[in-house]
């Protein structure tokens, strides 16, 4: 069937030929060629001999995929067929020789590799794509093609969660176009930004590499930005080497910025509000960054301008800013009108907050003013480690309030224009033993994946808060834990201090969705993050023991939170845009 399939293409000279999988290796390569991927159409150049015929099929790209070309051999004269609307990618192509390559002991711990296996997979891998900003797959696509052999999906999982926390596309190129130099490649490898266990990139390249290597190819190419350093690093160590391969996409809102260049003012912005600009200039508003350093800018669209600080905006009013910023009347509005808050009492009342540590047990001492997690110590049970955290805590505001500690989930509720929008679990940071690397290594490592994955905004720091925490577990920085024990080094999970985030949207009880509306009401703040404690993100018991006026956007994907801020600043934009985010 199929080659009477390949004979018929060659046969009709350049049509488009879509192969199913299993094509067998020895017959003709076929002509035209395309390749289904998920995410969009993967175009082997070397089938196409009219450069012109290659151009208009890359003109008939889907809304909201993302199509390559790949091999191009004179990308030149693909992209003078049509010059305003394709371009050449600015990506470096690399080659691994897989009769050189050598496999290495599987050292790895705390996750497994594996193949994909069930929808919820397909769905872990969107998860994952989208939290990288990556173009998401087709997932009916993706599942029904999930036999493929010229498509393999590589997951690593973490065992003690069962989260898929990696995944990377190899393409082989003999099922895929009989190709006659036996070759493969990698695409689309992801790594969850909250992954605590090194080597998770490294370990999906080596199983595909020796996937293919077991199949009798000779090669695995990959194509990577010319400016992606850390992946760049990777594929030094495992041996790949540069080759002149070109690529030539069309242009499209989500390739923007590989061909009209990020203007300098703008790559100087933070990621959370670089979301919000970048969305913002999707839809064809003006953008001006003000003062990038601290994440100002102004958005223009008609007669209609409005000055924002990442995700706070001219639209929030004075009193509500001062009403988030005082944890004290946060929680004093909030619980006269039926919200459920934790007691409070203020640290310079000794006899105050020593009744509440001995109502209650454990307490949280925090700053009265304060952002990112400074100065919060959590799960203080002696009335000297409360002392000791008072002073901590007047380094970053004198003002400082002692409160009933509440244990559960840290649940971050977004709320635009008064509703829900997204919903995240926070988790304090961990580190994962490897049986020979100390505490204080391991979180230097940590610290570093993370501040890597979140563009430097997070961090664990070594400082008396990790030591008390690390030392409450029975250890100390400079202990070696076993291989693949959990140590949680911070009490909080505050994502600049290297916490991770979760998200739950689709989880969320109604009744916490009820409570973040009416809190973000009584508060009369359109766009604010709201701390829940919670047993259960399915239940409805909670405490409300802040609220943010600045919530970092960008913590938040796959959920549309640029989208829906766009939209509360200039709602006419929203049919423009069409509503979809894309």
């Amino acid at each position: 069937m199929i080659r009477k399939q390949i004979a018929r293409a060659l046969r009709a000279g350049h049509q488009p030929l879509h192969l199913p999988a299993g094509q067998p290796e020895a017959v003709a390569m076929p002509e035209n060629v395309i390749v289904e991927c998920g995410w969009g159409r993967w175009l082997p150049a070397q089938t196409w001999r009219d450069p012109a015929q290659l151009a208009a099929e890359l003109l008939q790209e889907r809304p909201g995929q993302r199509d390559i070309a790949f091999y191009v051999e004179k990308p030149q004269v693909v992209v003078a067929s049509a010059p305003q609307q394709l371009f050449l990618d600015p990506s470096d192509a690399f080659r691994l020789q897989l009769a050189a390559y050598r496999a290495q002991r599987a050292s790895r711990h705390g996750f497994t590799l594996r193949r994909l296996r069930t929808r919820a997979d397909v769905a872990a891998i969107n998860a994952l794509y989208r939290a990288r900003r990556m173009v998401p797959v087709d997932p009916q696509r993706v599942w029904r093609e999930r036999a493929s052999r010229a498509i393999t999906y590589a997951l690593a999982e973490d065992r003690a969660s069962g989260e898929v926390i990696g995944v990377a596309m190899g393409l082989d190129h003999v099922e895929a176009f009989a190709d006659a130099q036996h070759g493969a490649s990698l695409w689309a490898l992801a790594v969850a930004p909250q992954a605590a266990h090194p080597g998770v990139g490294e370990a999906l390249v080596r199983y595909l590499a020796e996937h293919y290597l077991a199949r009798g190819r000779a090669w695995m190419d990959v194509s990577v930005m010319h400016d992606n350093a850390q992946a760049i690093a990777l594929y030094d160590k495992l041996g790949f080497q540069r080759i002149p391969a070109f690529a030539v996409k069309r242009r499209n809102a989500i390739n923007e910025p590989l061909f009209t260049g990020s203007a300098e003012e703008l790559a100087g912005l933070n990621p959370y509000a670089r979301l919000i600009v970048d969305e913002a200039v999707r839809r064809g508003i003006h953008a001006e960054v003000l003062d990038a350093e601290n994440g100002y800018f102004r958005l223009t669209l008609g007669g209609r301008s409005i000055v924002c600080r990442e995700s706070l905006s001219e639209l929030t009013s004075a009193v509500a800013m001062s009403r988030c910023q005082d944890k004290r009347v946060t929680l004093r509005l909030l619980g006269g009108a039926g919200l459920a808050v934790p007691a409070q009492a203020d640290a310079a009342d000794e006899a105050a907050w020593q009744a509440l540590l001995a109502a209650h047990g454990a307490v949280v001492v925090k700053p009265v003013e304060g952002e990112q997690g400074k100065g919060i110590s959590v799960n203080l049970g002696s009335a000297d480690e409360v002392r000791a955290a008072i002073e901590r805590a007047r380094q970053f505001c004198e003002r400082v309030i002692v409160e009933q500690y509440c244990s559960g989930q840290d649940l971050r509720i977004v709320v635009i224009d008064y509703r829900v929008v997204a919903a995240a679990v926070r988790r304090p940071p961990m580190v994962v033993g490897d049986g020979r690397s100390t505490v204080r290594e391991l979180i230097e490592k940590q610290s570093r994946r993370r501040a890597a994955a979140t563009g430097g905004e997070s961090r664990i720091p070594l400082d008396a808060e990790t030591e008390r925490c690390v030392r409450a577990q029975g250890h100390a920085l400079d202990t070696v834990p076993e291989a693949e024990q959990r140590l949680t080094v911070r009490n909080t999970a505050n994502l600049h201090t290297g916490g991770t985030i979760h998200d739950v949207t689709a989880e969320l009880h109604p009744a916490l969705r009820v409570a973040a509306e009416k809190a973000a009401r009584e508060l009369d703040i359109p766009v604010t993050g709201l701390d829940f404690l919670v047993p259960a993100v399915d239940g409805q018991e909670y405490v409300i023991i802040e609220a943010n006026e600045r919530p970092g956007l960008a913590n938040h994907e796959p959920q549309p939170t640029a989208e829906r801020f766009v939209d509360l600043l200039f709602p006419r934009s929203r049919a423009h845009h069409g509503g979809d985010g894309a």
